[in-house]
């Protein structure tokens, strides 16, 4: 081999590894989002809102003891605390009994609509103070969601909410019933979402139900917007009336198969949430539990 032929040679395995570092800055990445997808089970707790406002500490107990290992509260405000709790209180409370709060959902429609960001600072103080990574919005006012342009400015609001959570040491997360699968033109609003929000700020809340129910395919949303989806709600639909919910595994939704996905979502944290029952609620609950670390994590 020449001196030539060896520089060329040289010139080439360069180029060859180069293009393929190059190729790694791409696909590295996209493995951010692959870490072992959760592997403990949580309660949206607005599953047992009848429940808690008269016994906190006993429905918390009981929560724990169904198997739960995280629960995602609902409902904070200045004055109501967490069911009368402050935060300092409500994390002892979670703690002796076992159970962390990775997530809230607290209302967010005020900030949305004016900018005005004190409620949303006092929610990043609560959640801090029990320990949460997520604050999530729960819900949209209709008033604030008629048009293309209306969600547009949604999803501004999103990125600024994002920031200020972030300044905090928190994220943000959405959380969609069926309204967002409504087209405006070519578009949803959960394509918009998805589209004007910076994806490594603004994460969502996957409601499977509605979802489901919206006639959308997990996988596919999975795949369109990878590593976005951190959170799941995990609740059944009832075999025969599409519009109530019944025990995880008892319905008709193919958990098993939308948990292959996991990974590609980037799912941090299964929430279980049921909002009406035809058993007693914390046998319900416990139904729920049993079947998602046996058959589904």
């Amino acid at each position: 081999m020449t001196y030539k032929d060896l520089i060329m040679n040289s010139r080439r395995n360069f180029i060859k590894q180069a293009g393929l570092a190059a190729a790694g800055a791409v696909v590295l990445p996209s493995l951010t989002f692959a870490a072992a997808p959760a592997k403990v089970v949580g309660l949206q707790l607005y599953s047992l809102r009848a429940q808690l406002p008269p016994d906190v500490a006993g429905t918390i107990a009981k929560v724990a003891k169904a198997g739960y290992k995280e629960v995602e509260t609902y409902g904070y405000s200045l004055n109501g605390k967490y069911w009368g709790l402050d935060p300092k209180a409500f994390k002892t409370l979670l703690s002796n009994n076992g159970l962390t709060a990775p997530s809230g959902h607290y209302g967010m429609d005020k900030f949305i609509g004016t900018g005005n960001a004190d409620e949303l600072k006092s929610y990043i103080e609560a959640a801090n103070t029990i320990g949460s990574s997520y604050i999530v919005v729960p819900y949209l006012g209709d008033n604030l969601r008629k048009t293309e342009d209306d969600w547009k400015k949604v999803a501004a609001r999103l990125n600024e909410a994002s920031a200020i959570c972030k300044a905090s040491g928190l994220g943000l997360g959405y959380h969609n019933h069926n309204f967002e699968f409504v087209k405006y033109g070519e578009k949803t609003g959960y394509e918009i979402l998805l589209k004007e929000t910076d994806p490594n700020a603004v994460k969502f809340e996957m409601d499977l139900y509605w979802v489901v129910r919206s006639g959308n395919d997990p996988i596919k949303l999975f795949t369109d917007h990878p590593g976005r989806f951190p959170m799941w709600h995990v609740k059944d639909m009832d075999k025969v009336d599409n519009t109530i919910n019944t025990e995880v595994g008892s319905g008709k939704i193919d958990f098993k198969a939308i948990y292959k996905g996991a990974k590609l979502a980037g799912l941090k944290h299964l929430i279980v949430e049921q909002e009406n029952y035809s058993i007693d609620p914390y046998v319900s609950i416990k139904q729920s539990a049993d079947y998602v670390k046996k058959s589904i994590l």
